[in-house]
């Protein structure tokens, strides 16, 4: 059954088409994050209370090369998972999943996709290439946006 709308929609000619867009085109800029130590239910309510799909798990390790920040990610079917199967005293660094797949925010959209779908995951995070650091997060629905709302 095709979909149906009550009104007539239009593309937007903010946003260039997947053909052209570029991962900094489509992402979400910064990044939600809680400390490793955080709880289930601490996740869930940061999720829930920003309406949004994954929270990066942040932490220091000190290891052979020194301090360093160390993260991974938590998706909402790993709370859903975790709070049906395993209990609501898991903790967040139990929960991330790493290690995390990054991206560069000049890489083609279409290519990031396409890291998506090898990964079998639906968010990556976007990396600063001289820096290092996290800069935002790209979701496939993120992609799908594009793809619906982008230049025709």
């Amino acid at each position: 059954m095709p979909a149906t709308a009550s009104h007539t929609l239009s593309t937007s000619y903010l946003m260039p088409s997947l053909r052209h867009a570029t991962v900094a085109d489509a992402m979400h800029p910064g990044i939600l994050s809680c400390p490793a130590d955080a709880t289930l239910r601490d996740v869930a309510r940061l999720m829930a209370t920003h309406h949004v799909h994954c929270v990066a798990v942040m932490a220091i390790s000190h290891d052979a090369r020194g301090e360093r920040l160390v993260w991974g990610l938590i998706s909402d079917l790993d709370v859903m998972r975790a709070g049906i199967r395993i209990g609501s005293d898991e903790l967040a660094g139990a929960l991330a999943f790493e290690p995390v797949v990054v991206v560069d925010p000049a890489m083609r959209l279409s290519e990031a996709g396409e890291v998506m779908l090898k990964h079998a995951i639906d968010h990556v995070v976007v990396v600063d290439p001289e820096t290092q650091q996290p800069t935002g997060v790209l979701s496939s629905t993120d992609l799908i946006d594009v793809l619906a709302w982008g230049e025709a």
